[in-house]
């Protein structure tokens, strides 16, 4: 009898056991989400469709004369998560003391103490690394590219201590993407390329100007450079406005230079009307749907380019 009621106890203990066991690795999961989830925030993640499909299109385009290689499609999905990751979480860090006193932003990951700059730090070199490791995967060429092009990325963060055309920087710099995943497919830069790493870097630079006049009057009092700051609201918007005209256009040479089927031109028209609507919504006087048109409807052009080109492609090798 005592053996088996010690038994019981044994099991009843193992159980017990693994009952905490379970539990603590529910807990460390739940914490590793949330953990994932504020790294996300901070990197603001879900404002990769702006210039991912821009890429994809470079590579659906590429495809044209190259074949079809499904890992490197997958290492300029990681190079670009890595990439932008870093630009961000540096972007964060550097702007800490920026962000902790300015009310629009001090809800962010550092200001409010949810992550360290130690934290950030650590994040960013990893996700250095992860750009470096993705870009030596997709050749040689990619590889000596990565780390000019990693200091192109992380240099913008400084880029509004001493210039109004800040903007025009990151449009610059995040319209390496679709060059480098051309380059990563063919091996070389083609002058029809261009025209969609124009179009990426106008359509860039024209919404951040618009994004940024919520901070008009942050910046001023803290010497602070952005083209809203220095021109004022209507003047800035006017500038949005040209650019967002030069990404139609550039878009529309695209079109031409690779001698796309005419149903790229129905989305092209849609991409018009959307970039007229944003103006339309956004004025000097009424910030008030800034959030609309930066996050809604930009995601849309860049999804219906992308859609554009894949439903180009398709069409083209249906008639071909």
């Amino acid at each position: 009898m005592f053996s088996d009621k010690k038994r019981f106890s044994y099991i009843e203990k193992r159980l017990s056991n693994l009952g905490n066991t379970a539990a603590n690795l529910s807990n460390t999961a739940a914490n590793l989400t949330d953990r994932v989830h504020t790294y996300g925030k901070m990197i603001k993640f879900s404002h990769t469709i702006f210039a991912l499909p821009f890429a994809l299109s470079a590579v659906v385009m590429a495809w044209r004369e190259h074949d079809p290689v499904i890992s490197d499609l997958v290492w300029i999905l990681v190079a670009m998560v890595g990439a932008r990751s870093a630009a961000m979480g540096f972007n964060r860090i550097t702007d800490a003391d920026i962000d902790a006193k300015n009310p629009r932003t001090l809800i962010r990951e550092i200001p409010s103490g949810l992550l360290t700059r130690k934290d950030a730090a650590m994040f960013v070199a990893g996700s250095c690394t992860m750009f470096v490791f993705a870009a030596a995967m997709l050749g040689k060429l990619c590889f000596i590219l990565s780390l000019p092009v990693l200091f192109l990325l992380l240099f913008y963060s400084v880029t509004k201590r001493f210039t109004k055309y800040c903007h025009i920087y990151l449009g610059f710099a995040i319209s390496l993407a679709p060059a480098g995943a051309w380059i990563a497919i063919t091996g070389s830069f083609s002058f029809s390329a261009l025209f969609l790493t124009l179009a990426l870097m106008t359509y860039i630079a024209g919404f951040d100007i618009l994004y940024a006049c919520q901070d008009i009057d942050f910046d001023r009092e803290h010497g602070l450079f952005s083209m809203p700051a220095k021109l004022g609201a209507a003047k800035a918007m006017i500038v949005s406005s040209l650019l967002h005209l030069f990404t139609f256009i550039f878009l529309a040479i695209m079109h031409f230079t690779f001698g796309m089927h005419p149903v790229f031109l129905i989305f092209l028209l849609a991409i018009g009307l959307l970039l007229i609507a944003e103006h339309r919504i956004v004025r000097p006087d009424n910030l008030e749907k800034i959030d609309i048109a930066f996050f809604n409807i930009n995601s849309l052009i860049s999804v219906l380019l992308f859609s554009g080109v894949v439903v180009e492609a398709f069409v083209r090798a249906v008639i071909s």
